[in-house]
């Protein structure tokens, strides 16, 4: 009787062994079909050529970010955004290499700094147009600044005739071109008297709150910047005729193709309609 148990659970023992191996195994034809999306990259993914742009915080480098986020990666591009606060190094950067283009400054300025500093630049067609406006804590229109009142403008020469210009529309100065400055001002170009501070752009903004200016005339990126409502504008620029559009800059010998992909995206029907749909009130106009 024990002789015949330890045989029948010899043969249990080796058909459980059995069962076992049968469940583990797996033949040729059971191997499961890879997932194709567990491979690994082949060289056929497509590369990205990286542009590296200069730009003002509000508006150009907000709309630089949509177009990195949104179309840069199916046209074939990667976008680094370095932000610049001021107007001159933008320029000093994308001349010394450290930038494929940038995207801050509007034709005159453009033409100004090219004239003035011999850089072998080349810039795009106008991207959008950001209107200057004259901002103050004394008046609430043009019309009640009186003789002697003191404006602070921008030192720089193309937004110094701009700012000139905005007041000649808004009728404080007379006879003034895009050539005008601060400096050459006449009785007759000025004949309520109006005293200049001349700063940088981006210190005009802060003298609105100096009880010692009357008027500050302030380009739109700082008003955007400083959290500004452009309705509190006591006179704002035209913008049907105007010759102020913002554009992309690049050198001369730049070869990154990127470059001219990213001056067509600006172009494209999603940046117009992301820029109206950003600044419904008209502070970032396309064009």
């Amino acid at each position: 009787m024990r002789k015949l148990l330890s045989v029948a659970a010899a043969s249990l023992a080796a058909t459980l062994a059995l069962a076992g191996c049968a469940d583990g195994a797996t033949t040729a034809e059971e191997t499961p079909t890879p997932d194709p999306t567990d491979a690994a990259p082949t060289d056929d993914a497509v590369e990205l050529t990286e542009v590296v742009v200069g730009a003002s915080p509000v508006p150009h480098a907000t709309i630089l970010e949509f177009i990195r986020d949104n179309l840069a990666e199916d046209a074939g591009i990667s976008i680094e955004i370095r932000e610049f606060d001021d107007y001159v190094l933008p320029n000093q950067a994308l001349n010394d290499g450290e930038l494929d283009a940038n995207y801050f400054q509007h034709i005159p300025y453009f033409e100004s700094e090219v004239a003035e500093k011999g850089y072998e630049f080349e810039h795009g067609e106008g991207v959008h147009i950001e209107p200057l406006r004259v901002f103050s804590n004394t008046v609430s229109d043009p019309s009640e600044v009186e003789d002697g009142a003191t404006v602070a403008i921008t030192n720089d020469v193309s937004n110094q005739a701009r700012g000139l210009l905005l007041l000649q529309d808004a009728g404080l100065l007379d006879g003034i071109t895009l050539e005008s400055s601060v400096l050459e001002l006449t009785e007759e170009n000025n004949p309520k008297g109006l005293n200049f501070e001349e700063t940088q752009p981006e210190i005009v903004v802060q003298l609105i709150e100096d009880p010692q200016v009357d008027l500050a005339v302030i380009n739109a990126n700082f008003i955007l910047t400083a959290g500004l409502n452009p309705d509190d504008a006591v006179f704002a620029e035209e913008v049907a005729g105007n010759p102020y559009a913002n554009i992309v800059a690049w050198r001369t010998d730049n070869d990154n193709e990127g470059v001219a992909i990213l001056e067509e995206l600006l172009h494209s029907a999603e940046v117009a309609e992301f820029i109206e749909t950003t600044w419904p009130s008209g502070d970032v106009i396309p064009g």
